[in-house]
């Protein structure tokens, strides 16, 4: 019995340290948070998400404000604050509008005044978490905003500069709007995809493409990448990379709903 206890010890022991050599980080999406809402789900969110182990940072895939509005903005920032952890920030359809108070510039700004560490200056960037490559595109449209996203050619161009830079790195692309879409709504498609799976055809690196915009939960594999699409808040995804130093990582992503 003794010698049972001891082994079941150890065996425990190794599972804990597995899990704290993977790489975890949290995906939130389509938050579409009002400065004055009464029943603050982003809030709620940011709560049970502090109750997580080991995550290294959260990721807001767009949708992150109702409207383009500083005042929405920036109590989403006030609250996205409150994570144990570094955060970063894509942009979706309902964030911006050159037209109106908030352009993708203005953005930008407003949360690197709030947030002495954040470090993106554009929207697209890159960033890179214990050796992995993680890189934000962006399909926002400012001047026009609509549901329908589109990766210009100087988006696909980068990220095709992007990609090269890192062979050996293993690469996780994340973004607002899909290119593989997860369900049928055409007014949520993506302008001309295929311009986008050319520049992913000429590389070998990116193992995941995370998305929200649909409204839906959904995991693919197309080619070789994971299409993972989530839905909005309050459930959002604790991914975890596992084996993340090899070039065949296996990514678990299970979602979690706040209630």
């Amino acid at each position: 019995m003794k010698k049972f206890s001891a082994l079941f010890f150890v065996l425990l022991m190794l599972i804990s340290k597995a899990f704290a050599d993977d790489l975890r980080f949290v995906q939130v999406t389509d938050v579409r948070h009002k400065a004055d809402c009464e029943n603050n789900t982003l809030a709620k969110t940011i709560q049970d998400i502090n109750k997580q182990k080991n995550v290294e940072f959260v990721v807001f895939t767009g949708d992150n404000i109702n409207h383009p509005t500083k005042s929405d903005l920036e109590s989403f920032i006030t609250e996205a604050k409150k994570l144990n952890c570094p955060f970063y920030v894509v942009i979706g359809d309902h964030d911006v509008n050159k037209h109106k108070e908030l352009g993708k510039a203005q953005y930008i700004k407003t949360i690197r005044k709030q947030v002495r560490k954040y470090d993106p200056e554009t929207p697209s960037y890159s960033f890179e978490k214990k050796g992995v490559r993680f890189i934000v595109a962006d399909g926002a449209k400012e001047v026009i905003p609509s549901s329908t996203g589109y990766y210009k050619d100087d988006v696909l161009t980068w990220l095709d500069t992007e990609l090269s830079l890192y062979p050996d790195k293993n690469v996780i692309i994340l973004q607002h709007f899909p290119i593989i879409p997860p369900s049928k709504r055409e007014s949520y498609y993506t302008f001309k995809p295929e311009n986008y799976m050319k520049v992913l055809a000429k590389h070998k690196n990116v193992k995941a493409v995370i998305t929200g915009h649909f409204g839906v939960n959904n995991e693919q594999e197309v080619n070789g990448i994971l299409h993972i699409s989530t839905a909005p808040a309050p459930s959002y995804r604790i991914i975890d990379i596992m084996d993340y130093e090899t070039s065949n990582p296996t990514i678990w992503a299970q979602l979690k709903d706040v209630k």
